[in-house]
């Protein structure tokens, strides 16, 4: 199977909106996770990530300048008994609380469906990687931006390939409509190099003028430590 280029992938796209990344390092040392936001309206783009105990928050950079936080202000990340979810909105919270009552992660995901933020009806894309490194995508859309049905899809991969992981993003590209992700995750080429290169690799990588922020963690898959970046434009 042919490995994309992430980083190329991105420079190459001005606005894939939201998108997670999951994957194994080439050295088979570490899980590796990467999220990030990005945003074309004052709005969405008013904000920063922020470190919480058991993950991180988006937060207003600027509290006056705030409009609706409904969409956009949520926990993308937390992590519940070694499991790390992942998300682009709040159903973060509908995955966490369903592990914690003992409900698992697809049945926690059917409660849920896109956006309501019609004409782009924008997905909800999910992940999570449990202790072992394994982990799973998810992505709620609209059938082509019809919102009469939603479309679920869930992909597991139950055994991570080293220097190989999976991305999802709620767009394919700009547009108005914004024309949601199609297919599969993309298989991405995945490297051992140090956090802080990953993550400025791919920093650099997102549009300038559209990105906002990003979170990217290795998980060292013997230890359990994890190591964590937040990249802001506002700071």
């Amino acid at each position: 199977m042919t490995m994309i280029d992430l980083k190329a992938y991105l420079s190459e796209n001005s606005y894939p909106g939201r998108g997670i990344l999951l994957g194994r390092s080439a050295d088979n040392t570490k899980a590796v996770i990467a999220y990030f936001i990005m945003g074309r309206s004052e709005n969405s783009r008013n904000r920063i990530f922020e470190t919480t105990d058991d993950g991180i928050r988006t937060k207003a950079f600027d509290e006056s300048k705030m409009v609706d936080p409904s969409l956009i202000i949520y926990h993308p990340v937390r992590v519940v008994e070694g499991t790390t979810i992942v998300t682009n909105g709040d159903q973060t919270d509908t995955v966490a609380n369903a592990f914690r009552d003992g409900t698992g992660w697809v049945r926690a995901l059917r409660t849920r469906e896109f956006e309501p933020d019609g004409p782009n009806y924008t997905p909800r894309i999910s992940g999570m990687v449990r202790p072992d490194g394994s982990y799973r995508l998810s992505i709620l859309k609209s059938a082509d931006g019809d919102p009469a049905c939603c479309q679920r899809f869930f992909f597991e991969y139950d055994a991570p390939i080293a220097g190989q992981g999976h991305f999802i993003s709620t767009y394919e590209t700009d547009g108005n409509p914004l024309p949601s992700f199609q297919g599969a995750p993309k298989t991405v080429a995945v490297g051992s190099e140090s956090l802080k290169d990953f993550g400025d690799g791919l920093w650099e990588s997102l549009n300038a003028d559209n990105k906002v922020s990003l979170f990217v963690r290795y998980i060292d898959l013997k230890s359990g430590e994890t190591q964590s970046l937040i990249y802001n434009k506002h700071v």
